[in-house]
């Protein structure tokens, strides 16, 4: 990639952040241990001394207060970031997120807008037990009013976070926590941007359309190089935007290799794959050839164990096994 530069996920959030907090004064960020101690993921390292307190602010652990804070701090004409340490601990704060972020614009006749931004790390791999490593990205991607975004690659966790600042209503941007310590080539020059409304082919394919996002597209990847030993050509699509999802995109691939596979690492009951698989069935049900699969976390609490979470989330071997399925092999 010309002109490029090799950073890790965690240091491409960082930069996003710093630039973003740069270009305009608007911005802040609050949530737990992002000052002093430079996020519980180390994403705002240095921000403090840069930036001073008033706008790197370190908050009780109250999800629920500091979302709210930060609402109001957005209708007030801020641009405020939230960080939110795990998804699973989001819940304490959705009710402001649901009810009040996502509502306002719609109950005050679009007289009011919350350009409000909340970050949260999501998933399992780090051995951190169920109130950790849950994967909830759906219940979120399920509510008219915010926008949901999951950037799986360093470029799009550089190039997402001011896009998403721009837009009027809250957006919610899931980096899955196993990524932090990935390396990936950015653009070179300080300033990124990147849509958050649409899927990204991260591999073309002719045989089976295999959808995913997040921290499963890696996986995915590594599955399509398996595949392709047996001669099986596997589109990776890597839908990015969960809401609004880029519908348009999925059924052309589906249209083109007559076979989905769909992996994630949510609960399959209920899943987001549930209704990608909903509208393939309504958008390209004569171009298929195969049911579409879907691979997704086992239903249980994710186990602390290590080989029990290895176990209960998509892991490579199974993605494979689905796409032998739909191949009938």
């Amino acid at each position: 990639m010309t002109g490029s530069r090799r950073i890790t996920y965690r240091d491409a959030v960082r930069e996003a952040l710093q630039e973003a907090l740069r270009r305009d004064p608007r911005v802040f960020l609050m949530g737990e241990d992002v000052g002093r101690y430079g996020g519980s993921y180390g994403c705002s390292k240095g921000l403090l001394a840069e930036f001073g307190e008033a706008r790197i602010r370190d908050t009780p652990l109250s999800e629920s207060a500091f979302t709210g804070a930060g609402i109001g701090a957005a209708l007030g004409g801020m641009r405020p970031i939230v960080e939110i340490m795990t998804v699973n601990f989001s819940l304490l704060a959705l009710d402001q997120i649901v009810n009040s972020a996502a509502t306002l614009r719609h109950m005050s006749g679009g007289q009011f807008s919350v350009p409000l931004v909340i970050r949260m790390a999501t998933g399992a791999g780090r051995q951190l037990a169920a109130q950790h490593s849950h994967s909830l990205e759906n219940w979120y991607a399920h509510v008219p009013g915010i926008k949901v975004v999951a950037p799986a690659t360093v470029a799009d966790a550089r190039g997402m976070l001011w896009t998403a600042l721009e837009d009027p209503d809250p957006v919610i941007i899931f980096e899955h926590a196993m990524l932090y310590n990935e390396e990936g080539d950015v653009p070179g020059g300080d300033s990124l941007t990147v849509p958050i409304d649409g899927a990204a082919i991260r591999r073309d394919g002719t045989d089976v359309s295999l959808i995913t996002y997040g921290g499963s597209l890696k996986k995915v990847l590594a599955a399509a190089d398996e595949l392709a030993k047996e001669g099986i050509s596997g589109e990776v699509i890597d839908l990015r935007s969960l809401r609004p999802l880029d519908e348009r995109t999925i059924l052309n691939s589906v249209e083109k290799t007559h076979r989905a596979v769909i992996v994630d690492e949510g609960w399959r009951s209920g899943s987001l794959a549930g209704e990608i698989s909903a509208r393939i069935m309504e958008g390209a049900f004569f171009a298929l050839d195969w049911p579409v699969e879907r691979v997704c976390s086992a239903e249980v609490p994710i186990p602390y164990a290590r080989h029990l979470e290895i176990a209960a989330t998509p892991q490579v071997p199974g993605i494979v096994s689905a796409v032998r399925r739909a191949m009938r092999r």
